[in-house]
């Protein structure tokens, strides 16, 4: 599908089903500010969030959670956290073996945008956007800064549509 095939289907999509996972070891609901600004942007935005919760920063938790929600009825899961460089960060690496594809871009995009935020300190920052079974999963790191940057950027912020046999695909 080209570019302007997804332009042509991304257009009024409905509401989204979003589950939002919090990865950390140090939040709690009530310090969680990167959680509730990802919420209040995509239900600004028009859509549910069925979800948003708080685990721990363990790959075997995060793929435990990631598998339970591909089984729900959600459409997005938005991950936040667990992205960073040190030996238990692993958010991407526990997502990313679920992942029918990959949309590399995403990543290159996002770190290409830090820059211009928090400088050469964006080689640091890990982000994944991709598809499985029909879902789509989007890991950011868990700063508030890199949340709105993520959700609200325009040329960062990726979009959703119902395309072919249910499938969603990023515009």
């Amino acid at each position: 599908m080209g570019v302007e095939e997804h332009k042509k289907y991304s257009g009024d999509v409905g509401v989204v089903r979003c589950a939002i996972l919090v990865i950390s070891d140090t939040k709690t609901f009530d310090t969680d500010t990167s959680g509730k600004l990802a919420q209040e942007v995509l239900e600004k935005d028009g859509n549910e969030v069925k979800l948003r919760s708080i685990i721990r920063n363990d790959v075997e938790v995060v793929r435990k959670e990631i598998s339970v929600l591909l089984s729900e009825n959600i459409d997005l899961i938005v991950t936040i956290g667990g992205t960073g460089i040190s030996k238990k960060d692993l958010s991407i690496e526990a997502v990313r073996e679920f992942l029918d594809k990959e949309l590399d871009g995403f990543g290159e995009l996002f770190r290409s945008m830090s820059v211009k935020e928090i400088g050469t300190a964006a080689i640091m920052s890990r982000a994944l956007l991709g598809t499985s079974n029909g879902k789509v999963i989007l890991c950011i790191p868990g700063s508030t800064a890199a949340v709105r940057l993520a959700t609200t950027a325009p040329s960062a912020r990726p979009g959703w549509h119902r395309g072919h046999q249910g499938v969603c695909h990023p515009r």
